[in-house]
């Protein structure tokens, strides 16, 4: 395997949109006729889109291409903490829907060999958030979303999308976000990691809990398993 560091530049937006790369080892396998899998890293506010790097190593040895991207940049408005927080964060969340199809289109032209129509789309906090959205308003974006504990952005209710929104223990989602009982759709899989914390999704987090969210995604995209 091998990383490059990157940073593509939209200048419709006039927004410089940082990158790190993970290859799969077997790069040379990946064709147009025999395409590898690619997933998008979306990481959570205040955190560093290297800051996944366990995430992005396994699925990088399980034959993916794997892209971190670094939605907040230093001179953006700082996150809403208060008031109506879906109608205060969209603004931040659209920004980062904007990266993610910025990103793809460009990457896509570049790497021939990987499966774009496929894309799985891997977001913390935040960043689950925002790619909730992104899936909800243009199904066609992804195939696959993986959240982890987004706390805001409802889940899509729909079989159109594969859905694993991998929870937390210590703080709950907000009023809808996860589907009920009576919702629950076919692909959809809810998995609650006990005593895991938040915060601790990140490479700066427990070697148990990283490896606890590695096998619940890993068996996930493998064959859709909800659980280890």
């Amino acid at each position: 395997m091998s990383t490059k560091s990157a940073a593509l530049f939209d200048a419709n937006r006039d927004r410089q949109i940082p990158l790190e790369l993970y290859f799969p080892a077997q790069q040379h396998r990946c064709t147009r006729e025999s395409p590898c899998s690619v997933a998008f890293l979306s990481q959570g506010y205040g955190l560093r889109h290297t800051d996944y790097s366990f995430i992005a190593n396994a699925l990088a040895a399980s034959g993916y291409l794997v892209v971190a991207i670094q939605h907040d940049l230093p001179s953006d408005p700082a996150i809403s903490k208060t008031g109506d927080l879906v109608a205060n964060r969209t603004p931040m969340w659209r920004r980062g829907i904007e990266n993610l199809r910025f990103v793809r289109d460009s990457l896509s032209r570049t790497y021939i060999g990987f499966d774009w129509p496929g894309l799985v789309l891997i977001g913390h906090s935040n960043g689950g958030d925002l790619s909730a959205l992104a899936v909800q308003e243009s199904p066609a974006l992804a195939a696959t979303l993986v959240t982890l504990d987004n706390r805001r952005y409802p889940l899509p209710r729909t079989p159109a999308v594969k859905v694993l929104s991998i929870r937390g223990s210590d703080f709950p989602a907000d009023a809808g976000v996860l589907p009920t009982v009576e919702e629950a759709v076919a692909g959809t899989c809810i998995a609650t990691i006990a005593g895991s914390r938040h915060n601790d999704m990140n490479d700066h987090g427990p070697t148990d809990l990283q490896s606890e969210i590695n096998t619940l995604l890993l068996s996930f995209l493998e064959d859709g398993r909800c659980g280890a």
